[in-house]
């Protein structure tokens, strides 16, 4: 089991996963990693299809149709991604056997952070009241989380960490252009988190898949506010600080990508598509997780689908998604559980747990 790295993971290199049995330099082994506690959180405010029916040319039916979103949350004024992250962490830890000051590292992934620097996990620490700890944030759009999660795994599973706080977290309102009819309805904020230790906890962390393909860099994009294209009265009067999309192509991508992973994952695991008991898929649009669904011929109730209510929350979904799942007792012991996850670069993630 592996990780592949290059465009082409069918052809790539591929790196020793962790597992029990994989022996290191001078003797040593590497940890199984269990996924012990998760947490998730969104703000109070409500945007309805009704409520952007008043901003853009545009229907609760359209949207439903297109979309199959209902609602979505947005932060208060003066709310950023380390308050929703933090509050996301505390439920994390209300469920696990920790306290804040036990954490060893925190890992965010967002592509909407406070600010550009310091690192988000920095706020994050200090809210949280965590003791000495390393801390970082990454930047994988809507696959960040898996990301996240695989990085968190193999530091633990390498001994170099006791534990690992990995918060999936994006404040999509911050970067949404309220006057384009195709986006606005799309996104929501919100952040989820799991707590990571060297135990079986709930889940035993399997195996997991990722990629970029630089090529299709442009389908989802904010213009401005990098090294490349930095702030000025320009970039802002043209809009250039907002998300960009070109959604009939990324829609392409998405279902065809979810399902290439998932089955090219579960194989390299002497599993098939039919062993795996939930899917937990970033919840961009229904639409998608309906046709990679038909593709991989997955019944509707091996799917959690939150999206009705939430949107979507980018490197929140995921971690959002799997908290309902455990709280809704969605999951029971032996079940392989895969996430599966498209977004910006273009990225690709996956991961398989065992509960």
């Amino acid at each position: 089991m592996g990780v592949p790295t290059g465009r082409d993971g069918a052809n790539s290199k591929i790196i020793p996963a962790p597992s029990a049995s994989t022996d290191l330099a001078e003797g040593r082994r590497l940890r199984r990693v269990g996924l012990t506690a998760t947490g998730g959180y969104v703000p109070d405010r409500i945007l309805s299809n009704q409520d952007l029916e008043a901003l853009v040319d545009t229907s609760d039916e359209w949207i439903v149709s297109r979309t199959g979103m209902r609602e979505r949350r947005i932060v208060a004024p003066g709310e950023a991604a380390s308050d929703l992250a933090v509050k996301a962490a505390e439920r994390a830890l209300e469920d696990s056997q920790l306290e804040a000051k036990d954490i060893e590292l925190i890992i965010v992934a967002t592509v909407t952070p406070d600010a550009i620097c310091p690192p988000t996990a920095c706020f994050v620490q200090e809210k949280l009241g965590v003791g000495p700890a390393a801390g970082f944030d990454i930047s994988v759009a809507c696959s960040g989380f898996a990301n996240a999660l695989s990085i968190g795994h193999n530091l633990i599973a390498s001994g170099a960490f006791g534990n690992a706080l990995v918060i999936g977290v994006d404040v999509l309102s911050a970067i949404t252009d309220y006057q384009d009819r195709e986006s606005c309805i799309l996104f929501g904020d919100g952040a989820g988190a799991v707590v990571l230790e060297p135990e079986p906890g709930k889940g035993i962390i399997l195996d997991h898949l990722l990629g970029i393909d630089g090529s299709g860099a442009e389908m989802i994009i904010v213009p401005a506010g990098g090294s490349r294209k930095p702030a000025s009265h320009e970039t802002v009067e043209a809009r250039e600080h907002f998300l960009k999309l070109n959604g009939r192509q990324v829609f392409r991508f998405a279902v065809s990508k979810m399902r290439e992973i998932v089955v090219e994952l579960t194989k390299r695991n002497g599993m098939t598509v039919d062993d795996v008991d939930l899917f937990v898929p970033h919840q961009a649009n229904l639409r998608i997780i309906e046709s990679a669904a038909e593709k991989l011929n997955i019944s509707e109730d091996r799917i959690l689908v939150n999206i009705q209510k939430t949107g979507n929350t980018s490197a929140a979904s995921i971690p959002m998604a799997l908290d309902e799942a455990v709280r809704t007792n969605r999951l029971e012991p032996g079940n392989l559980v895969c996430t599966v996850a498209f977004g910006g670069g273009l990225s690709w993630g996956a991961s398989l747990v065992r509960w």
